[in-house]
């Protein structure tokens, strides 16, 4: 039977799963999801996951509307595990793929960190952010799931929405955890729709 691109997605997923489980190495991942994207029936997706625990040889069925489709944003090779700013700025835009942890530190600096155009390593990611005397942005777009808690000591960390964006997560979609402290500075997450191409 043909595979779909959600049950290259699923296989993938165990893939990534196996890499933080430390069943497979990174290069073992990348030779693994290659054969993964290539393939194009169902019997070619067995091999990839054939050694790895509750996923017996043979039994890979088709997706069905019942299962949980991941989304096509997650997996790739992990990006900047961290974004420093010292007296100085940096950034993390565009095509970049966002590791499980990201940890982002500014000190009289700023970090502009921008997901509407990443992939994620990881369905889950964390962004620790801290900024002291200092300035993060963290651009979200409205179709993944973002969890805030982090708090502000004479300091602001809050989220807030610019042009109304509109959308809701997909089932599946990528979830970005941000926490971390603001002292006499801010965190700020902003809820942004990506640019409209013209």
């Amino acid at each position: 039977m043909r595979a779909s691109h959600a049950d290259r997605e699923r296989v993938a997923q165990i893939l990534h799963t196996a890499l933080s489980e430390g069943r497979i190495t990174v290069q073992e991942l990348e030779e693994r999801l290659d054969t993964v994207y290539q393939a194009k029936t169902l019997a070619e997706l067995e091999p990839p996951v054939a050694d790895l625990p509750k996923v017996p040889t043979g039994t890979l069925e088709p997706v069905t509307s019942r299962d949980p489709v991941l989304d096509r944003r997650i997996g790739g090779t992990p990006g900047s595990a961290a974004s420093v700013a010292v007296m100085s700025g940096a950034s993390r835009k565009g095509a970049w793929v966002v590791p499980g942890q990201h940890t982002s530190f500014a000190f009289w600096g700023g970090i502009e960190i921008d997901l509407r155009d990443a992939r994620f390593a990881e369905r889950t990611s964390t962004i620790t952010a801290v900024a002291i005397m200092g300035g993060i942005e963290i651009v979200v777009p409205p179709d993944v799931t973002v969890e805030v808690g982090g708090f502000g000591f004479m300091g602001a960390f809050e989220t807030e929405d610019r042009e109304n964006p509109t959308g809701t997560p997909p089932p599946g979609a990528p979830v970005v955890r941000i926490n971390g402290f603001a002292f006499w500075g801010a965190v700020t997450v902003i809820r942004k729709p990506r640019k409209q191409l013209t």
